[in-house]
């Protein structure tokens, strides 16, 4: 069941004052979310977290993330998928709610991924499996498994072979270079395009 308060509702809860939540808003300490008319909101959930308060483990969920970085990688995905099903039956997690996504692993903003991030800070999540560290991210992994260590959620990685120093330095420079010529790509194409409606203007 998910309750909202409103500022003063949660300045109670915190025994904290609005003003003092107002400031929190502005620095990025608890952030919450805004109505149409741009009242603050706070969830139950959010100000649980804040306050260190942690669902009982068997009352928490059990995630398993699956990602691909293109639409033709969608067998991958499948695959992926696949494994990761076998790997929670013969671990015996059951009830396991699978998210898959297709985006690059550079790419921050994934809103699947920002919701996975969100719910494991708000202490909703109990287990998250993953196939391999980098379907979860290519850079930043430790953080993400500082945080899941900090709100209680048990990562688990089915293949954590590491690579050596130099091979993860190559795979790390293939896809900086892939991003960047793809940015470039991209560009190169609005350019020709800005010059053709420059060159043929509207009537």
């Amino acid at each position: 069941m998910n309750t909202e308060y409103t500022v003063t509702e949660a300045a109670n809860r915190l025994r904290r004052s609005v003003r003092t939540l107002q400031r929190w808003d502005r620095q990025g300490v608890l952030v919450p979310k805004r109505t149409i008319t741009n009242r603050r909101v706070y969830s139950r959930e959010q100000l649980d977290a804040f306050q260190g308060v942690v669902k009982p483990v068997e009352q928490r969920r059990t995630i398993a993330y699956c990602r691909v970085s293109s639409t033709a990688q969608k067998p991958d995905l499948k695959n992926q998928r696949s494994v990761v099903e076998d790997f929670c039956v013969a671990y015996g997690l059951s009830g396991t709610e699978f998210i898959e996504e297709i985006g690059g692993g550079l790419n921050f903003k994934r809103k699947k991924f920002l919701m996975l991030v969100s719910a494991i800070v708000s202490g909703e999540i109990g287990v998250l499996v993953l196939a391999h560290r980098d379907r979860l991210v290519r850079f930043g992994y430790d953080l993400l498994e500082f945080l899941c260590a900090q709100h209680g959620c048990k990562l688990l990685v089915i293949n954590s072979e590491k690579l050596s120093p130099e091979q993860e330095m190559v795979q790390d420079l293939m896809t900086i270079i892939h991003c960047f010529s793809s940015r470039l790509y991209g560009l190169r194409n609005y350019r020709k395009s800005l010059k053709e409606a420059l060159a043929n203007p509207s009537p």
